[in-house]
């Protein structure tokens, strides 16, 4: 006999699920890993109380967490790629070249651009944040900028390239769901993006000012010094780089591509240390490079990497999974979606619900797939009864689900880039202003209508004619 949930039901299981993991999360300092795991307890407790079968429960766990086998396949893939980056010199190099290049005056705001734009050739935010993200997080602390500032930075502008890219798992997944052309989806995505963008410049080059000063500079050529004399700084780093770009262009997935770096940056530590013993490079890959300069900052930085570092993230992954796969399984999410998308009736007002319920699907299962996809079946109707285009919902999918999920400290995203960098979600979360003004530029659309895509629009944008006198 299947059992309903009522969406007042549903809305005091959720509320209570949200108190005890942000008053565990954000009260008491916790971890994570045991919030979620003590609301996955109270929820399955809660099922059994409400007559579902156990074996609904260990359906629900296996049917969450098999939407995230991949991103775990790529995490731990991830940990093997930076510690290999650091053995074969490939980060320091990266940070030795921006030292030269980059102003500290600037640093901030270069940070963000700098990311925006590569990411945007790549489309992969992991990416972007696991190396070249590496690279500046050192170099910024180096200079005396704040972690949670430089860090913030690195995020915003990774998730911008994301967001962006038409290569980008996210983007075709927001335009897929909303059956719209992939890069007319990425058009309509500027009405909310740019300006994101812009604000977000805007901002870090305030919050990120700082003079040039001896003691900085001389804190720099120190640091250089000794990445130099302790690692084999070279142009030969740009290999790995170029390789990332070229994947990209052949449209090569994430997977075989870091499986490529992995290998080649292995090649390139027996080239430049043919002493180095196998079993070493398995201990690197493993459990991490460990730094030995005598420099302790520099040290602190690059001891870093390796499979056993992603384990954490990992197991916040599963747990966090299986609580969306039972939420999903007894139809809690959906008991409050429906409702909701039904007495909606003016543009802002849709706009308003799609982007708090992406927000909400990320507060609550902290997939950040999910918080496209449900909103999108859910609200696809409602934007068609109101008379907008495709390419209006995928939009507001990007705006409250793709970005927002790197500020949830279960979220994947967010736990990925918090363990990567070293910098709680909690203290990045304030600066990662690209993820905070998207989804608000995004509602001020919504209320006043400046690029809403309406279906009539688009047929009048489809029957302009053309130069020869045909139809576009």
């Amino acid at each position: 006999m299947e059992n309903k949930v009522s969406f007042k039901e549903a809305s005091i299981v959720l509320l209570g699920m949200l108190l005890v993991m942000g008053l565990g999360v954000i009260k008491f300092g916790l971890s994570p890993q045991t919030p979620v795991l003590l609301v996955l307890v109270i929820v399955t407790f809660w099922a059994k109380f409400r007559h579902f079968a156990w074996s609904d429960v260990d359906d629900g766990i296996k049917e969450g967490i098999q939407t995230g086998i991949i991103p775990i396949f790529i995490f731990i893939l991830v940990g093997a790629l930076i510690s290999t980056w650091i053995a074969a010199g490939i980060i320091p190099s990266m940070m030795v070249l921006g030292f030269h290049m980059i102003s500290v005056k600037w640093f901030v705001p270069s940070v963000f651009v700098v990311c925006a734009l590569v990411g945007t050739s790549i489309g992969s935010a992991f990416t972007i944040i696991s190396t070249i993200g590496i690279a500046f997080f050192g170099m910024g602390l180096t200079m005396g900028v704040n972690p949670a500032l430089v860090a913030g930075a690195i995020i915003s502008g990774a998730i911008f390239g994301d967001k962006s890219s038409p290569l980008s798992d996210s983007t075709n997944l927001a335009s897929a769901v909303a059956d719209v052309d992939l890069f007319k989806h990425i058009k309509n995505l500027m009405w909310s993006t740019i300006p994101a963008f812009i604000g977000s410049l805007i901002l870090y080059a305030i919050l990120g000012y700082q003079a040039t000063t001896t003691a900085n500079l001389g804190k720099i050529n120190q640091t250089v010094a000794v990445l130099e004399s302790h690692f084999s700084v070279s142009a030969w780093a740009i290999i790995p780089i170029a390789l990332m770009f070229f994947c990209a262009w052949r449209k090569i997935p994430a997977i075989p591509t870091l499986f490529i770096n992995i290998v080649v940056s292995v090649v390139m530590i027996f080239i430049e240390q043919p002493q180095t013993q196998i079993s070493k490079i398995a201990t690197i890959i493993e459990n991490g490079f460990v730094a030995k300069t005598g420099n302790a900052s520099v040290d602190a930085l690059l001891t870093r990497g390796g499979i056993g570092s992603m384990m954490g993230t990992v197991s916040l992954i599963i747990l966090t999974l299986s609580l969306g796969g039972l939420l999903m399984k007894f139809g809690l999410i959906q008991a409050v979606m429906t409702p909701l998308a039904k007495r909606l009736n003016s543009d802002g007002k849709l706009v308003t619900a799609t982007i708090f319920t992406g927000i909400g699907v990320n507060l609550f299962i902290g997939e950040q797939y999910l918080s496209v996809i449900l909103p999108g079946k859910a609200f696809k109707k409602p934007f068609q009864d109101a008379g907008l285009a495709n390419e209006a919902l995928s939009r507001v999918l990007e705006d409250g689900g793709t970005v927002i999920n790197y500020l949830i400290p279960w979220g994947v995203a967010g736990a990925f880039a918090a363990n990567t960098l070293g910098v709680p979600v909690l203290h990045f979360l304030p600066f990662a202003f690209f993820s905070i003004l998207s989804p608000i530029f995004s509602i001020i659309s919504g209320f006043t209508g400046i690029g809403m895509k309406h279906v009539t629009d688009s047929k009048k944008t489809e029957a302009v004619p053309d130069s020869e006198g045909g139809l576009n």
